[in-house]
C-alpha cells in the first residue's frame, strides 16, 4: 500500500481550486458535497462554475495563479490545461504542507480520489493508486449494483440509537454482538424498503430487551419479470439471495430461477390450464404459514405480482395473519415482451392507449367455457390492446373483435416465451390469426398484441433469437 486511506473533514474549512474548466467543475462538485467552503482561482471561468458563483455556493476570483493564493487553505486541487501551472501549484501546496491533488498527474500529488461510491454516511472509496483509474470506476460500478440507494439510512437510523446500545451494553464485544445480529436480521430489509418507523420500533424493543434478534418471519413478493434474467431489479436481485423458501409458479423462467439462493427450499406451485397444483386460497395460506415459522418466504411471480398476478389476494391474506412482507414490482409482459417483440405499446401515429386484458375462459351457467369481456372497449379504434392468457380462446377473441367492428386486416402479434432465447413470434391479422398459431403449434406463456402498432415490428425487430 502506497497511500494511506483516508476520510478527510472538510466541513466549512476553506478548500482552494485552481482552474475554470469541466474539470475544475467536477472537483468543486465533490467538494460541495463535502460541504467545503470554495475559493476558485483562474483567469476566466465556464458557464456552471458561474451559475454556482452566481448561486453563492462559492467564491471566485479572476486570477492567475499566485502562491499567496493558497494561504489558509486546508486543501488544494489544481485542475487547470497548463502544466507548468500545475507544477507551480503542487510545489507551493508542498512547500506549506498543504495536501494537494493535481488532476492526472500522480507524481504531483500527496494526494488522490478514488472513485466514491456515496451512500451518505456510508461512503466508500476506491483507488488504485493512480496507475489505472478506469479500472477504479470499474469496481465502483460493480459494488454500485450490489449496494442499494437507501444503504445510508440503515447508519442513519442506527446512530439514532448508538447511545442507546452504548449504556445497555458495557463491552465493546458484546455492543459488536448485537449489532451484527441487528444487521443479519428483519431490521436491514425494513429500512431499504421505507419501513423505517417499524425499524426503529424494532430496534428500539431489541434494546430494551422485548424482542430478540432472531430473525422475524416475512414475505417477499417479487416480480420475476418476463423471463430475461438481466430485467430483474437490484432488489428483486437481493431478495431472491436472502430467501429461506422459494414458492414460485409457472411463468418464472429456468434462467431466473437459477438467480435464487441456492440452498433455499424450491417450492412449485404453478398453475396451468384446468391444471392447478395448489388452489390460491391455499397459496395465500401457505405463505402466511411459513412466515409465521420465522422463514424469510420468497412469492416469486412471473412479470409484475400485481398485474393479473393475483399479488393483492396474497397480501391480504399476510395482513390478516400480521406477517410483514414487501413487494417488489417487476416488468410486466407486456412491457418486456412487446419490446424484445420490436413493438412499440404506444406510437403517435398509431396508438394514444393501451389496454390490458386477461384472456381466461371462465364458465357460464350451462358450466361451459366461454369469454366474458369488455368488447366494446376493446373495439375503439386508435389503441393497442394486450391479452394475457389468451392462448386458448384465441379464435373466439378474433372472431368477437371483427363482429364488434375491428378490421378484418387489423394487425396482431403472439408472442411465445418473449424476452428469452426461445422467444417466437407470429404476426397475422384478426381474420388469419388463429390458423397461423395453430399451424406453427405455439404453447404457453404467449402474449397477443392488437393494434396498428404491430406492423412496426418489421421495422423496428432488433432481438434476433439465435
Amino acid at each position: 500500500m502506497q497511500a494511506l486511506p483516508i476520510f478527510f473533514n472538510i466541513q466549512q474549512r476553506h478548500c482552494v481550486v485552481i482552474g475554470g474548466g469541466d474539470v475544475a467543475t467536477r472537483k468543486v462538485s465533490m467538494l460541495l458535497k463535502a460541504s467545503a467552503a470554495i475559493t476558485l482561482y483562474s483567469p476566466e471561468i465556464c458557464h456552471e462554475l458561474q451559475d454556482l458563483v452566481d448561486a453563492q455556493k462559492i467564491q471566485y476570483v479572476q486570477a492567475n495563479f499566485e502562491q499567496n493564493q493558497l494561504t489558509s487553505a486546508c486543501l488544494v486541487i489544481a485542475a487547470t490545461d497548463d502544466e507548468t501551472v500545475n507544477i507551480a501549484v503542487s510545489v507551493a501546496a508542498k512547500a506549506q504542507n498543504i495536501p494537494v491533488n493535481v488532476v492526472d498527474a500522480p507524481d504531483l500529488c500527496t494526494f488522490t480520489m478514488g472513485s466514491i461510491i456515496d451512500r451518505s454516511p456510508v461512503v466508500i472509496a476506491i483507488s488504485s493508486e493512480g496507475n489505472a483509474p478506469v479500472l477504479a470506476r470499474y469496481i465502483r460500478a460493480k459494488i454500485e449494483t450490489m449496494l442499494p440507494a437507501t444503504y445510508g439510512r440503515i447508519a442513519d437510523i442506527a446512530g439514532e440509537f448508538r447511545e442507546q446500545v452504548k449504556a445497555k451494553f458495557a463491552t465493546t464485544q458484546a455492543r459488536r454482538i448485537f449489532w451484527e445480529g441487528i444487521l443479519q436480521g428483519s431490521f436491514v430489509e425494513r429500512v431499504l424498503s421505507g419501513q423505517e418507523q417499524a425499524a426503529r420500533e424494532q430496534l428500539a424493543d431489541l434494546i430494551n430487551g422485548a424482542a430478540t434478534t432472531k430473525n422475524q418471519g416475512e414475505v417477499f413478493l417479487v416480480g420475476g419479470g418476463p423471463g430475461d434474467p438481466d430485467l430483474l431489479t437490484f432488489r428483486a436481485l437481493r431478495l431472491m439471495q436472502q430467501c429461506d423458501v422459494c414458492v414460485y409458479d409457472k411463468l418464472v423462467s429456468p434462467e431466473v430461477m437459477e438467480l435464487v439462493r441456492r440452498d433455499a427450499e424450491l417450492i412449485y406451485v404453478g398453475k396451468s390450464r384446468d391444471q392447478h397444483t395448489m388452489p390460491q386460497e391455499e397459496i395465500n395460506e401457505l405463505l402466511a404459514k411459513l412466515a409465521l415459522e420465522g422463514k424469510r418466504v420468497l412469492r416469486l411471480k412471473g412479470g409484475d405480482p400485481f398485474i393479473f398476478g393475483r399479488g393483492g389476494e396474497e397480501i391480504e391474506t399476510l395482513m390478516q395473519h400480521g406477517v410483514p412482507f414487501q413487494v417488489v414490482p417487476g416488468i410486466t409482459a407486456a412491457n418486456g415482451v412487446s419490446s424484445y417483440a420490436g413493438i412499440p405499446l404506444t406510437h403517435r401515429d398509431y396508438a394514444q392507449a393501451c389496454l390490458f386484458i386477461t384472456g381466461h375462459l371462465k364458465a357460464n351457467a350451462n358450466k361451459e367455457l366461454t369469454l366474458d369481456l369488455d368488447w366494446i372497449a376493446m373495439s375503439r379504434p386508435r389503441q393497442t390492446v394486450v391479452i394475457y392468457m389468451g392462448l386458448v380462446g384465441l379464435k373466439e377473441i378474433c372472431e368477437k373483435l371483427i363482429q364488434h367492428g375491428v378490421p378484418a386486416t387489423m394487425p396482431v402479434a403472439v408472442v411465445q416465451q418473449g424476452t428469452t432465447q426461445r422467444q417466437k413470434v407470429v404476426t397475422a391479422t384478426l381474420a388469419d390469426l388463429a390458423e397461423k398459431v395453430a399451424m406453427v403449434e405455439m404453447k404457453p406463456p404467449c402474449l397477443t398484441i392488437i393494434g396498428e402498432v404491430v406492423q412496426l415490428r418489421e421495422k423496428l425487430n432488433w432481438f434476433n433469437v439465435l
